[in-house]
């Protein structure tokens, strides 16, 4: 697959018509059917369903379309870091999950941006294991994990700041005329839970015996639209501390685990690799910060 077709392909997803494509792309719209034809040739995959109208993406095609995305963005990225090799400019790109850490980190990276306004930062939110996976194929230069995990295949620096888990909930639930949540506590209650905490089975000691009878009434991503849905449903909400925003803040409130649960932060790249020099000074500046 060359990069220029792959680039052909995405245009075409964008403006799901190929003679709209052609015209933003300023190529014939008979060779861009072509180039496209010659792509589903050479994957053994039909990877559009041609409408009258508008065309719709096969899975094979929905496929295509993530990788050929990651693919671009990080031929991109690195013609940027090449081109300005002899400055401080190009792309600094982390991804993480929502944590009290990250001010430390984008305080950083809005240092950086400030005194060499080439350089163009970008935050990706995922969970730790897309954050992983992203950092491996090369779309990310650091992530962010919370919580322990295997570091033996990438360079890190743990902050000192820590994540420590809790209760979010309404004002006026009853639980938060207390100073802390045990499970007992929360026995019969709706609860909503990070994707990635269930999955890693993140709480199973703290609930003990109690944990087949929990009442988990669904799972979450972004902690912004979860805080949505226990305003609005009287739900509770097990995630971490300072996600609450002032306007939030007025509604719902936040109360810590007992017996206490927290999670380093790290933040992590890939060993072996050659750091750009904007990448360079991203991992300066952080570790300068860690001895303020």
């Amino acid at each position: 697959m060359e990069l220029r077709v792959l680039r052909y392909f995405l245009a075409v997803v964008q403006e799901k018509n190929i003679t709209k494509a052609s015209e933003k792309l300023l190529i014939s719209q008979p060779a861009l059917s072509k180039q496209l034809s010659d792509l589903e040739n050479e994957l053994g995959a039909q990877l559009f369903i041609r409408g009258h109208r508008q065309i719709t993406l096969t899975s094979e095609g929905e496929y295509l379309r993530s990788k050929a995305s990651e693919i671009v963005d990080l031929a991109d990225k690195t013609t940027a870091n090449i081109l300005t090799d002899q400055v401080i400019g190009g792309d600094l790109t982390i991804g993480a999950g929502e944590s009290v850490g990250m001010k430390r980190i984008i305080d950083v990276m809005g240092n950086i941006n400030r005194d060499y306004p080439d350089v163009k930062v970008h935050l990706i939110s995922g969970d730790a294991n897309e954050m992983e996976s992203k950092l491996n194929s090369g779309t990310l230069d650091f992530a962010v994990f919370m919580g322990e995990r295997d570091l033996s295949d990438f360079n890190y620096l743990q902050i000192p700041e820590i994540d420590q888990w809790g209760v979010i909930m309404r004002q006026d639930a009853p639980l938060a005329a207390k100073k802390s949540v045990t499970s007992k506590d929360l026995l019969g209650l709706p609860i909503l839970i990070s994707s990635q905490a269930k999955t890693n089975n993140r709480f199973d000691n703290w609930w003990g015996n109690l944990g087949p009878k929990m009442n988990i009434m669904g799972t979450f991503t972004l902690a912004f639209n979860a805080e949505l849905l226990v305003e609005s449903s009287h739900s509770y909400m097990l995630t971490f501390d300072h996600l609450l925003s002032d306007n939030d803040s007025k509604v719902l409130t936040f109360r810590p685990l007992e017996p206490k649960i927290t999670e380093p932060i790290t933040v992590v790249w890939k060993k072996n690799t050659v750091l750009s020099k904007v990448d360079q000074l991203f991992v300066k500046r952080l570790r300068a910060s860690l001895n303020e």
